[in-house]
């Protein structure tokens, strides 16, 4: 044997006690570990008290067949089996690897090929083992770059509403009601946790507008509305160079856009906007207007509702319109 795969834990299943001890003796002498049961049930106890790499078994034994035991291995236990037989006409190849078997050998056997088809197991083994690490560590990987991501994002909303208080949490709901909508709709998951990264920072652009706007009692003069209506544009020219899971970047841009093109930045209509964009549309404009704002008192749900009903088709999409109204109705949301 191949010097990485010596100490391999074979276990050699068969009833007939004479090809165990030449089975044993021919892998011990390759220096493999080899453990031997003559039944079934002796095997599923060695296997429940020892670490097997893989077990070699005859299919016709008395009680418990190689097949039965093949089952219980590849449900029970991390080893690998190779199955013996000497009635090949009752077994296809087929038919025990679909049973989870990772070889089958017809008796009589040769060592020589018997070797040959361990050592072809047990590569199979280690390659298999390798990718599952590897795997392992690019899904922790991802893990901890979520984390971080989630770390940035949840910086960023709180630095805009330290600079807006009248809007503390504004972002928050937002982004919850946003998501809600997102699964009434049956959008993935993927897709849902970028509407929930984007819906929390949606408007981090107002960083750029003036705190004394932001807070101003009364009406906003045109030209103050149009440095507020920059923000967009701003929290896109922040993030576009990060290369977030999603296209956060564009769900910040599109987010005041409206469905027939009277909505800014750029007036996009129709499908032009993201999905994710209209959705946080919807959710933006009934939060806003259920609560308070420094130029106006809370218009309450039931106004905002009135909005997006009269506006569906129009400026808002009616899908995404009809999905909230829903989620309200049947109550599956509340803003608290």
């Amino acid at each position: 044997m191949v010097k990485q795969y010596k100490a391999a834990r074979i276990l050699v299943v068969d009833d007939d006690e004479s090809i165990r001890k030449i089975i044993q003796i021919a892998l011990r002498e390759n220096g493999l570990v080899c453990f031997t049961a003559s039944s079934g049930d002796e095997a599923i106890t060695i296997l429940s008290e020892e670490t097997i790499d893989v077990v070699i078994a005859d299919i016709h034994m008395p009680g418990m067949d190689g097949i039965e035991l093949t089952k219980i291995v590849k449900d029970r236990y991390k080893s690998d089996v190779i199955v013996l037989t000497g009635f090949v006409q009752e077994f296809t190849y087929e038919r025990v690897v679909e049973e989870g078997a990772s070889d089958f050998i017809q008796k009589p056997v040769t060592i020589e090929e018997l070797l040959v088809r361990i050592k072809r197991v047990l590569k199979e083994r280690k390659l298999l083992s390798e990718r599952n690490k590897a795997e392992s560590e690019l899904q922790n990987s991802y893990e901890q770059l979520q984390k971080a991501i989630k770390g940035i994002i949840h910086a960023m909303a709180v630095t805009v509403e330290i600079r807006d208080p009248y809007t503390a949490g504004h972002q928050k709901r937002v982004a919850a009601l946003a998501c809600a909508i997102a699964e009434e709709l049956g959008l993935n998951a993927d897709t849902i946790d970028g509407i929930r990264m984007a819906g929390a920072i949606h408007d981090h652009g107002k960083i750029s507008v003036p705190a004394e706007i932001l807070s101003k009692p009364g009406q906003l003069t045109r030209f103050e509305f149009g440095i507020i209506k920059t923000h967009p544009q701003v929290g896109y020219d922040i993030l576009r160079n990060i290369e977030f899971p999603w296209p956060v970047d564009q769900m910040i841009l599109q987010h005041h856009e409206r469905l027939n093109g009277s909505g800014y930045p750029a007036g996009l209509s129709g499908k032009k906007i993201l999905i994710e964009a209209r959705i946080i549309a919807v959710a933006d404009v009934l939060e806003a207007m259920a609560n308070h704002r420094p130029y106006r008192p809370a218009l309450g749900i039931e106004k905002a509702l009135e909005e997006i009903k009269k506006n569906r088709d129009s400026i808002y999409d009616p899908d995404v319109v009809n999905a909230c109204l829903k989620l309200l109705a049947d109550g599956k949301f509340d803003f608290e």
